[in-house]
């Protein structure tokens, strides 16, 4: 479920409230999120409980709350150009903003548990490619699925900078999620109710961080066969052997999108400035329980898990709550005065540079079309 932080109206608002939740903390992390709207990740008739911030069921399909995605990719700390294995990667939705971090030559890889879940993913990644004007603001590195029990990955498998379990995970398979990291990576799982950080520092060292208290539906175990022996989960190549062609067009889209102005820019949102809802403030963020398990539970924990001193924020409270309401109280009247004389408010679309720029090439049309990865205007 989740719940710690309002819900907001788009995907604009809901990011803007995890922000100042301080759920997101980073700027890479937040302009991921601000990229991919959640709600194409849902099916078209829950699309509206999207931007709420609770986790989503349908059948084999989930999402988790919002406020977990943010703590799950703080505390990855991810980089362009590693490796990232998620194990239930389910919709492809945390997969496709990790893959807008790793950028072309980063490795992503899921295992998910459900063929039609797989399915479902590949369907909302195409749309995102084809769809998605963030595609091109982005280098981005491609998500690829495979069917499989995450329990069951073969041996052999090589090892990742960062990996992420969304399944609850027990004691007894902690050992063998270390195992899938590199010396130097990260995972990331809800271990015993935690969500927590595992780094790996050496063959045989680790150190370990809690972050929040979580409940999550536990890993499925692996189903007993009929010759005792479990069915091996081959993980998609480390390092795919690419193109000259692909890598060429990477290249060109990466030197057009720096030439001239820099990098492109990200979409903002033009118009008076919104108010916020300061009743969820992130004090008690530490000691919130969120919970991916679909059912009511209570929020608050006892503190042994609030390692931040938030009397400092106590006190200055009723301080920020009087500065809010008068700033909020001029919104108010500007925004009457806005529709008194008829104006409305709009978000502003930005031009796609890079689409600009590659259909002023002098260059034949399907390779234009290449170049922009066949995505429809």
């Amino acid at each position: 479920m989740g719940g710690a932080v309002s819900a907001g109206e788009d995907n604009e608002e809901l990011i803007d409230n995890l922000k100042e939740a301080q759920y997101i903390r980073s700027d890479l992390v937040e302009h991921a999120f601000r990229a991919i709207d959640r709600a194409d990740y849902y099916l078209e008739e829950f699309r509206d409980s999207a931007y709420k911030d609770l986790a989503w069921r349908h059948g084999n399909i989930h999402l988790s709350a919002p406020c977990i995605y943010s703590e799950v990719m703080e505390a990855l700390d991810l980089q362009p150009g590693l490796s990232f294995l998620n194990l239930g990667s389910g919709t492809g939705y945390l997969s496709t903003m990790v893959g807008l971090i790793l950028g072309p030559f980063g490795v992503n890889h899921g295992v998910e548990l459900h063929e039609d879940v797989i399915e479902y993913a590949y369907q909302k990644l195409d749309f995102f490619i084809k769809t998605n004007e963030s595609f091109d603001r982005f280098e981005f590195c491609e998500p690829s699925f495979v069917v499989g029990n995450c329990l069951e990955i073969a041996p052999e498998s090589k090892q990742y900078d960062r990996v992420y379990c969304g399944a609850g995970v027990q004691k007894e398979h902690e050992d063998y999620m270390k195992k899938l990291l590199k010396i130097g990576g990260i995972l990331v799982l809800p271990l015993e109710e935690k969500l927590t950080k595992i780094t790996r520092t050496g063959y045989n060292a680790w150190e370990s961080r809690k972050i929040i208290a979580v409940s999550f539906a536990p890993l499925v175990l692996p189903k007993h066969r009929e010759n005792g022996k479990l069915r091996p989960v081959s993980l998609p190549t480390m390092f795919e052997v690419r193109s000259l062609q692909d890598l060429a067009r990477v290249g060109i889209r990466h030197i057009l999108k720096k030439s001239g102005t820099g990098s492109l820019p990200l979409p903002r949102r033009t118009g008076y400035k919104r108010r916020h809802n300061l009743k969820h403030k992130r004090e008690h963020r530490d000691t919130a329980l969120l919970t991916n398990s679909y059912l009511f539970m209570s929020r608050l924990i006892p503190g042994p898990m609030d390692n931040n001193n938030n009397q400092s924020a106590t006190d200055n409270e009723d301080d920020e709550d009087e500065d809010c309401r008068g700033g909020c109280e001029q919104e108010e009247k500007e925004e009457n005065v806005r529709r008194k004389e008829g104006r409305v408010l709009v978000i502003e679309t930005p031009v796609n540079i890079l689409r600009e720029r590659i259909l002023s090439l002098p260059l034949p049309e399907p390779l234009k079309m290449y170049l922009l990865y066949y995505r429809e205007k």
